[in-house]
């Protein structure tokens, strides 16, 4: 949703007539099945258990079975897409995600949509969930990504390494000092830790290592929707000396990256896209098996991030 709503954005910015529709297909084709698949398979499997997660992402990546489900599952939703599609007749569609993709890519072999499609992947790795015929052009993260495809026989033609888009509040620059009077910080060194929208992983550790080290920093941990997260760090932090700044989910994202000196995240495609156009370092902890590792990996063979693990000493990749 977020690199949808970059590219709407950016368009209503320099086409203003336009007409532009959003639309989170899943929830939109049946808000049950994605209540289910997303709030309930993934998100579960994500944080309870995501070593499953990551075999069954390995799975779709040889083929068995799981694409054949994905692929039963959405030509059970794609009617009302397809309804959707043709009231608001569009000249062209987005993919951002690979459900609708997949959806599309059998509805257009079929001859029920004839609108040219864009598939913009959001991650930095390729994944067989992404490739499907009679998709018009791909949007990849990188010159790797292109070279992938290619050799796998897209043709170099209708595959352009452009980037992940993220919002133009990522690009272009505010004052420092506003931000930092407005949310009540100290000019200093400034460690912003994130764990997505679930504040997953070893963020808690993290932070905890962080704040009983020697280092004169500045904390910002953003914790996303876990409150019970919010409350255990917002107790331990009262005890310690360091300034420090705990916060929900939060629109303010690029404030708070503007004004920090390294990013400690888990490795999502939009988040790492959004940390790499404000030039910040980037610490990976806690990628998620599957799209995530592989993210983190290419991000340390380009040598554009560091990587704690549960045995590393985090002062010492400070």
């Amino acid at each position: 949703m977020k690199a949808a709503e970059a590219v709407s954005n950016e368009i209503t910015r320099k086409h203003p007539d336009y007409r532009i529709l959003v639309v989170d297909t899943l929830r939109y084709a049946n808000p049950v099945v994605d209540k289910f698949i997303i709030n309930g398979l993934y998100l579960n499997a994500v944080k309870n258990t995501p070593q499953i997660w990551g075999k069954l992402y390995d799975m779709a990546e040889t083929g068995d079975n799981v694409n054949d489900l994905s692929k039963a599952v959405n030509r059970l939703l794609s009617r009302k897409i397809k309804s959707l599609i043709n009231d608001f007749n569009p000249s062209v569609i987005v993919c951002t995600h690979p459900f609708p993709l997949q959806m599309l890519s059998n509805m257009k072999k079929k001859g029920k949509v004839t609108a040219p499609i864009i598939a913009i992947l959001t991650d930095h790795v390729v994944h067989p969930f992404w490739l499907y015929e009679n998709i018009d052009a791909y949007v990849v993260s990188n010159s790797t990504m292109k070279y992938e495809m290619i050799k796998k026989g897209f043709s170099p033609n209708i595959v352009f390494d452009y980037g992940i888009p993220v919002k133009r509040e990522f690009i272009e620059r505010k004052t420092r000092s506003n931000i930092l009077r407005v949310n009540e910080l100290e000019d200093k060194t400034t460690i912003l830790i994130m764990g997505g929208s679930l504040g997953y992983g070893s963020l808690k550790s993290v932070f905890m290592s962080i704040i009983k080290s020697d280092n004169d920093v500045q904390i910002i941990v953003i914790t996303g929707h876990n409150k019970k997260l919010k409350k255990q760090l917002e107790k331990y932090s009262l005890e310690k000396t360091k300034s420090v700044k705990i916060i929900s989910y939060t629109d303010s994202v690029a404030d708070f990256m503007q004004i920090s000196d390294l990013i400690i995240t888990k490795p999502g495609g939009v988040t790492v896209s959004e940390a790499l156009a404000e030039s910040l370092p980037i610490i990976i902890m806690s990628p998620i098996p599957g799209q995530e590792e592989r993210n983190a990996q290419f991000l340390l063979n380009c040598g554009v991030a560091a990587r704690i693990t549960e045995t590393d000493d985090v002062d010492t990749i400070l």
